[in-house]
C-alpha cells in the first residue's frame, strides 16, 4: 500500500523514513523557521506570499535556505501530486520546515502534507468561534526575535492550549503582546459599527496572510488597538491559513462578550472567499461525508 511521501533535505521519500538527527539545531535550540500554506480544490492558495514569508523569515534568523523557489514550488507540486490521492483527494495543507541543521552539517530542509483538519474546526462553522485569552508573552518590535516570524519555538502556544482546556473546553486560547491578542491558528479582526475592519498592529502580531486576504476582500480597513468591549466593536473575526475565515461568538477574557452570530460581515466575506477560491470552504467542514 502507498504512503504519503515528504521532502528532507535532497530527497523525496516515504514519509515514515523521514528521520531528523537529534543534533540538529531544529532539536537542540528550537531554531526552526516554518511555513503552513494550503490547497483549495488542490491549488496552493497564495502561494507566493507564503515563500516570500518563509524565505524572509528564513533570512531574518540566520536559517540558510538555499533552495530556490521554484525548487521548492516543484516539490510542493510532487508531493501534492502523490499524496492527495491518498488522502481521497481532499485539500492538504503543505508544511515546510528549515533549521541550520546539525553543528558543522549542513541545514535542513523539510516538507511535507497533512489533510485539512476537518473535525478541528468544524464547530466553528456550527457553533462559532470561542476565544479564551489565558495570559502573556510580551515582544518589542526591537527585540532579537520578533512577534510577526513563523517559528516552531512555540512552547507558549504549548502551554495556552494546555492552560485554557480545563477552564473553556474547544475555545481557542489567546496570548496578549502589549494588550493585543494573537492565536496560534490565526489572526483577530474586529468590524467597526461603521463598516471598517479593524486590524492589529502588525509589529505585534504574527505575520497574517489570511489576514491580508480580509483586507483586500473588505475593501475598508485600519490598524487600531480595539477593545472587544467596545460598543463600536460590532463582530470579530478569526482567519487563518487551515479555515478562512469564521465569526467569533463568544469571548471569555475575566468577564465573557458574545456576539451576534454569524455577523453580516462575516457572512460577506464568507461568500467572497469562498467565490476568491472557487470551492465553497464552509461545507468543507460542515459537510459530514
Amino acid at each position: 500500500m502507498s504512503v504519503p511521501h515528504t521532502y528532507l533535505n535532497g530527497r523525496i521519500l516515504p514519509a515514515t523514513d523521514a528521520t531528523l538527527s537529534l543534533a540538529d539545531a531544529g532539536f537542540v535550540s528550537g531554531a526552526t523557521i516554518v511555513d503552513n500554506a494550503r490547497t483549495y480544490g488542490g491549488t496552493l492558495f497564495r502561494w507566493a506570499e507564503h515563500l516570500s514569508r518563509f524565505r524572509r523569515d528564513c533570512e531574518r534568523c540566520f536559517v540558510p535556505l538555499l533552495a530556490s523557489d521554484d525548487e521548492l514550488t516543484r516539490l510542493a507540486g510532487e508531493l501534492l501530486a502523490h499524496n492527495r490521492p491518498l488522502a481521497g483527494m481532499q485539500d492538504l495543507h503543505v508544511v515546510t520546515v528549515a533549521t541550520p541543521g546539525p553543528p558543522g552539517g549542513s541545514p535542513t530542509l523539510a516538507m511535507s502534507t497533512y489533510p485539512i483538519r476537518v473535525e478541528r474546526y468544524r464547530p466553528f462553522f456550527t457553533d462559532g468561534v470561542t476565544l479564551a485569552v489565558v495570559g502573556t508573552q510580551s515582544f518589542k518590535p526591537y527585540d532579537l526575535l520578533t512577534a510577526s516570524v513563523k517559528h516552531r519555538s512555540r512552547l507558549h502556544w504549548h502551554i495556552a492550549e494546555r492552560a485554557v482546556a480545563a477552564k473553556h473546553p474547544g475555545a481557542v486560547p489567546v496570548v496578549l503582546n502589549h494588550g493585543v491578542g494573537d492565536t496560534a491558528i490565526g489572526a483577530i479582526a474586529a468590524v467597526h459599527a461603521d463598516g471598517t475592519l479593524l486590524l492589529p498592529p502588525p509589529e505585534l502580531v504574527q505575520d497574517s496572510i489570511s489576514l491580508k486576504v480580509l483586507t483586500e476582500l473588505t475593501g475598508r480597513s485600519r490598524v487600531e488597538r480595539f477593545s472587544w468591549w467596545s460598543d463600536d466593536v460590532v463582530e470579530l473575526l478569526l482567519t487563518g491559513t487551515g479555515f478562512g475565515v469564521a465569526s467569533v461568538k463568544t469571548v471569555h477574557h475575566g468577564d465573557t462578550r458574545t456576539f451576534d452570530w454569524p455577523g453580516p460581515m462575516y457572512r460577506r466575506l464568507a461568500k467572497a472567499w469562498s467565490e476568491l477560491v472557487g470551492v465553497d470552504y464552509e461545507k468543507q467542514f460542515t459537510e459530514v461525508p
